[in-house]
């Protein structure tokens, strides 16, 4: 499950793990910004962000190889478009999106390697993000674990009933039943996430996820921020 472990990295303790949310979110949206609207981006510029994000990783205690992989996910979209924007005569930029595309989903999954959910979201909130949508992504997120779970007790259920059996017609019985478990498991799952949604209010729950420590903005995390936006910028301009 890749978002069980980038909530693994997330827990970590290295420079980045300590840095405010805050100054990592907004960071992160400068950074997201020169990306896309540098002018064709060099390869001088993307080859400087890619060493940039990957001494990132590097310094955080990340596996370098295992955040490039799940980066690497953005690819099939990204060259989707790429091909269309090929095929409408925009040659040029066909070229540089999957680039783009790429070196955006490294500086995301960075920042989320590196700061745990709440946090994360809590710092997103500290710069200007509408609160609905930081609590859709919390529960969106929350509840692929929800789904996991579910998924996981399902294939053992199978398992023990010799569910996944290797013969020709074991795997087509296997194949037929795929959309009757998929809809037990979101029925499963909706029933889960309805439950945990009452023990929520039962506690208070008022749609505001509280962190049991408020963080401070101290000095580290401001040279940490002015430094990363000037990198950012300066870079562009190559």
């Amino acid at each position: 499950m890749h978002h069980a472990v980038i909530e693994r990295w997330s827990q970590g303790h290295s420079f980045l793990h300590r840095r405010d949310a805050r100054a990592k979110a907004a960071a992160l949206l400068v950074l997201l910004t020169a990306i896309a609207t540098a002018p064709g981006l060099p390869v001088a510029a993307g080859s400087v962000y890619f060493a940039i994000l990957i001494f990132g990783f590097a310094a955080a205690r990340v596996p370098v190889r295992g955040a490039l992989a799940r980066a690497a996910a953005v690819l099939p979209f990204s060259l989707a478009f790429a091909a269309i924007a090929a095929a409408s005569g925009d040659p040029a930029r066909a070229a540089i999106l999957p680039g783009k595309s790429y070196l955006s989903a490294l500086a995301v999954l960075l920042v989320v390697a590196t700061t745990p959910l709440p946090k994360l979201l809590r710092g997103f909130e500290g710069i200007g993000v509408p609160r609905f949508l930081l609590m859709v992504g919390q529960f969106v997120y929350r509840y692929l674990f929800v789904i996991a779970g579910q998924a996981a007790s399902m294939r053992l259920a199978a398992s023990c009933r010799g569910g996944f059996g290797k013969s020709g017609s074991a795997h087509k019985t296997r194949f037929s039943a795929a959309a009757g478990a998929l809809a037990v498991l979101f029925a499963r799952s909706y029933g889960a996430a309805e439950n945990i949604h009452r023990s929520m209010l039962s506690r208070g729950f008022e749609g505001h996820f509280h962190l049991l420590r408020n963080p401070r903005f101290g000095p580290a995390d401001w040279t940490f921020l002015l430094s990363s936006v000037a990198v950012a910028v300066a870079v562009r301009g190559i």
